[in-house]
């Protein structure tokens, strides 16, 4: 089989002859005499298209032969014209090469390995063997980026077997036979099956997103050419709109955020401030009432075990503080000192609908209830 794809990467149209074409598990698998579209391998992804009419949805090399799984069948012996999904390949073309030489240039710095590569649907991760910090890696994205710009062609070769072991090359593993090497002079040789663009101009530009720990080194998290584009202009949208609303400047966002998360957590303070008192007074009315049944608007989960714990200082009885609304049910906390509620706290989710649990002594949950059913609830128990 002619694999028209590592002649010319560029290639989009082509005619083959169809030599077999079998139905499997995801469609019809087809096997032509000569093929453009580009097999899942190495990291990268195959190639997506039209094939005589009909749409190819995945393509895979099985025992050296390209199998194209289309959504309908083609006849053996035909001539079938070949159509690539272009901006597809492009996309993974700027996004593999850009691979190379952002690892490329780790190896040559730090002596660090790719030990994983995988080209996700909108960024890439690249696993190193070795520790990068933040400043590192804004060293690495601008040497990277500044050899796309200065527009090194790509080298692809084919070493015979004598000329291979004096050929230095990046490759997780021994290899034999015949071998592709992918050079990016200056910056990276390694044997890749992958299709690449054709001068690293092509890439356009590198953003390193991303530096965190994994295993014994780190994963990087980063995107190229259109992809770089479309996340860069993603994240000033969204900083546009963050702008607006607090009504900084483009530049100054992450100032203005800070102080309206100070405000935001000195206005929480004051609130959960007015609460305890207000609960403290409710405490007080409840003294020595025994059991509580206490409906309460607009409380979060932590506002409502404030408020039971607080009546269950001196209520002498059991506790039960709601709070919600008969359209969406309630929220719950339920306590009493030195006593087990598990019982109850079964009967009564079974009961309203509910889930929730906790200690012997205090449980929380939500019920999908209205009031008039709880209350009935409780004038049983």
């Amino acid at each position: 089989m002619e694999k028209l794809y590592y002649e010319d990467s560029f290639l989009t149209q082509f005619t083959a002859a169809v030599e077999t074409c079998v139905q499997g598990k995801r469609g019809w698998d087809v096997v032509l005499d000569r093929t453009a579209f580009y097999p899942e391998g190495g990291g990268q992804p195959y190639d997506l298209g039209v094939l005589g009419g009909v749409n190819v949805l995945e393509v895979h090399e099985r025992e050296g032969r390209v199998v194209h799984t289309c959504d309908a069948p083609l006849t053996p012996g035909t001539q079938v014209e070949g159509r690539i999904d272009w901006p597809r390949r492009f996309d993974l073309m700027q996004n593999h090469s850009g691979e190379h030489i952002v690892s490329g240039i780790a190896n040559q710095w730090w002596g660090c390995d790719n030990v994983g590569f995988h080209m996700g649907s909108d960024l890439i991760t690249i696993d190193l063997n070795t520790m990068i910090d933040e400043e590192q890696l804004q060293k690495l994205e601008d040497a990277a980026n500044r050899y796309i710009w200065e527009d090194h062609p790509i080298v692809i070769t084919y070493p015979t077997p004598e000329e291979l072991p004096h050929v230095e090359y990046r490759s997780k593993k021994e290899l034999t036979g015949q071998v592709r090497i992918v050079s990016f002079p200056g910056a990276d040789t390694c044997a890749c099956c992958g299709t690449h663009v054709r001068s690293s101009g092509q890439i356009g530009l590198v953003k390193l997103l991303s530096v965190q720990k994994f295993r014994d080194g780190v994963r990087i998290e980063l995107a190229c050419g259109g992809r770089a584009l479309a996340y860069l202009n993603g994240t000033l949208g969204q900083n546009r709109h963050i702008s607006n609303l607090l009504s900084a400047k483009p530049m100054e966002t992450a100032a203005a955020a800070e102080r309206l998360l100070a405000e935001n957590a000195q206005l929480k303070s004051r609130i959960l401030a007015m609460e305890d008192r207000r609960f403290a007074s409710l405490a007080r009315h409840y003294k020595d009432r025994g059991d509580v049944l206490l409906f309460d608007e607009d409380l979060s989960p932590d506002g409502l075990r404030r408020l039971c714990d607080a009546i269950l200082q001196g209520c002498g009885g059991r506790c039960a503080c709601f709070s919600g609304d008969d359209r969406e049910g309630y929220k719950y906390a339920l306590g009493q000192k030195d006593g087990d509620l598990r019982a109850l706290v079964k009967e009564l989710n079974s009961t309203l609908e509910g889930r929730g649990g906790g200690k012997p002594g205090f449980a929380q949950g939500s019920v999908k209830a209205d009031r008039g059913a709880i209350e009935a609830f409780f004038a049983q128990h």
